[in-house]
């Protein structure tokens, strides 16, 4: 029984791990979402309403900011626009890692350490994955001098 336990738990850490790394880039409209609902149920919409305006404004969100980085062409809006998706998937990463650290380590700095260097991977890794939408335009070409 102690074995399954063991395995169930590095199981269940390797999979929160994934899922941190998978649902890193919708950080930024899961808390647009979260605010919008939140302001929708605040204004008397109910719990129903609250939650269908923080869907739709989630989901607008990171239609708009994908399409948005797709369609610019400027590297510094293309910067801009992963940096906003970035800096919320870093500050979940910081607090996710933080979480974890409390129950593995006993330091407060070493747990603040680890906290830090899984906010950076998070925070990479939804760069990463926000610049990917950015395909290399196909047909340019430099052309050679030629004295033909």
């Amino acid at each position: 029984m102690l074995v399954t336990g063991v395995i169930f738990g590095f199981v269940a850490l390797g999979f929160s791990c994934w899922l941190l790394f998978a649902l890193a880039v919708n950080a930024l409209p899961f808390f647009v979402g979260v605010t919008a609902g939140l302001a929708g149920y605040q204004s008397g919409l109910g719990a129903i309403g609250a939650i269908n305006v923080g869907l739709v404004a989630g989901v607008v969100t990171l239609a708009a900011g994908q399409s948005a980085f797709v369609v610019t062409q400027s590297p510094p809006m293309r910067a801009a626009i992963a940096l906003l998706f970035a800096a919320p998937a870093t500050v979940a990463g910081y607090h996710a890692t933080l979480g974890l650290a409390h129950i593995g380590a006993s330091s407060h700095r070493w747990q603040e350490v680890f906290a830090f260097i899984g906010a950076v991977v998070v925070g990479g890794t939804a760069w990463a994955r926000i610049t990917s939408l950015a395909q290399p335009r196909v047909g340019r070409r430099v052309m050679a001098n030629s004295t033909a």
